[in-house]
């Protein structure tokens, strides 16, 4: 009897064993990009290690404190008026003794259509509330993927999306990623960006209200207390086995915390 195998992407085989810390994107400092920042400090700690060379971030986010971003996102009242990316990064930096960096900008075309400096990475994470802001990093990935080779050419895009009790994490390749030759599994090299899997969907909750909140009550009606660190918590861990173990059957999950109900996104 033939039974089908087993679906797996393996991870990009210079991200396993670098030479030098691996370069990621994280766009958007707010509740979901400043609970994910957190998570990769863990992770950067843990890699080293164990004899990995790490991660090197850049954090994208034009927005500034405000007194309504306390309590949800990961800000202290004394930090009100500073950039979200600088403060995250500074604090980031003091704690871990790295050298991350802050971008006070949006990751975004100018209105030459020219690219953002520095926005080459390996990997980007993208923290956004807007679907505009979605489809325009798509387009940017898009571009640089047809560029000419070299160290940080863009390989993976992982997008973190919520409402306000539930959420989803997509993990995308950009391009095909070269997979090993197996015998056990059936090896997928490439796996849809959010922006043509999802496009769709993804315009029709346009819609929905994103302007900037006065006041933390106001900000829970969007988005509860904990949907932010629950999503970065487990989509974390998604990067993280790409890390440890070098492959995965999941590129993602629906995730409902009203319910309590998770639903895995397997390798297509």
């Amino acid at each position: 009897m033939n039974t089908a195998k087993q679906k797996i992407h393996f991870t990009d085989r210079d991200l396993i064993n670098p030479t030098n810390p691996i370069l990621i994107n994280v766009i958007g400092a707010g509740g979901t990009g400043s609970k994910v920042l957190t998570a990769l400090m863990e992770m950067n700690h843990s890699l080293t290690e164990l004899g990995h060379a790490g991660l090197q971030i850049r954090l994208w986010d034009d927005d500034v404190i405000t007194q309504a971003n306390l309590g949800r996102q990961r800000f202290a009242e004394c930090e009100i008026g500073l950039y979200k990316s600088v403060a995250l990064i500074n604090r980031a930096n003091r704690f871990s003794g790295t050298n991350w960096k802050a971008e006070t900008v949006k990751f975004e075309k100018d209105r030459l259509d020219k690219l953002p400096e520095n926005a080459g990475a390996s990997i980007y994470i993208s923290c956004v509330d807007s679907v505009k802001a979605r489809f325009g990093i798509a387009d940017i990935l898009n571009i640089l993927n047809n560029g000419k080779a070299y160290s940080n050419r863009p390989r993976y895009w992982l997008d973190f999306g919520n409402s306000q009790h539930t959420g989803q994490v997509l993990l995308s390749t950009i391009g095909r990623i070269k997979q090993p030759n197996s015998e056990k599994y059936e090896t997928v090299a490439s796996l849809p960006l959010v922006t043509d899997e999802f496009g769709e969907l993804l315009k029709q909750s346009e819609e929905q209200d994103d302007t900037p909140s006065c006041s933390l009550a106001e900000a829970l009606e969007k988005q509860d207390l904990f949907i932010n660190s629950s999503l970065a918590q487990m989509g974390c861990s998604l990067l993280w086995n790409l890390f440890r173990y070098g492959m995965t059957e999941y590129r993602g999950f629906f995730h409902n915390l009203k319910d309590f109900r998770t639903h895995p996104i397997k390798v297509p």
